[in-house]
């Protein structure tokens, strides 16, 4: 299928990338910097909430996007699990950031939050190889941003 889409021949496909693993890492290398490129745009912008919304939007889109796969190749393969543990690290990095500028309630657990946000962003791309749409997605999304714990002079009255 590969060969057909680039059209090209096997052998011209292994002379370029040498086998198979080599192909796959050299893929996998380029999807991975897509992705770090989106979550540093996103974790950039003003404020956690915005970053931590943003990051959920350009997932569910990507995940359902008609041009693309559904899903994720990076949060959902074995092989790509030292990936998963930087894109966790550089939400961690945020989240701390909020934590030190008093965006997140001061007992909020960065660490949690971090693996939390990589388990629902995992879960969104299982969702939409399983044919949920962007709607659906959006809905996880939603209900993710639900649980960012704010401090407590930023809660609506009547709140616990």
């Amino acid at each position: 299928m590969l060969t057909s889409a680039m059209g090209v021949t096997p052998p011209s496909l292994y002379a370029a990338f040498g086998d198979k693993r080599r192909l796959f890492e050299e893929a996998s290398t380029v999807y991975f910097q897509r992705t770090c490129e989106a979550v540093d745009r996103a974790t950039a912008l003003p404020s956690v909430r915005e970053a931590i919304a943003q990051v959920l939007d350009d997932t569910a889109r990507a995940h359902t996007d008609p041009a693309t796969p559904a899903g994720c190749l990076m949060l959902t393969e074995p092989r790509l699990e030292a990936q998963r543990e930087v894109l966790r690290r550089r939400l961690k990095d945020r989240l701390d950031q909020a934590a030190r500028d008093h965006e997140l309630a001061a007992t909020a657990n960065t660490e949690h939050l971090a693996s939390f946000l990589v388990a629902v962003l995992r879960g969104m791309s299982g969702c939409a190889r399983d044919g949920g749409s962007t709607a659906d997605l959006l809905g996880i999304a939603e209900t993710a941003m639900a649980v960012l714990p704010v401090p407590a002079h930023d809660r609506p009255t009547g709140s616990t």
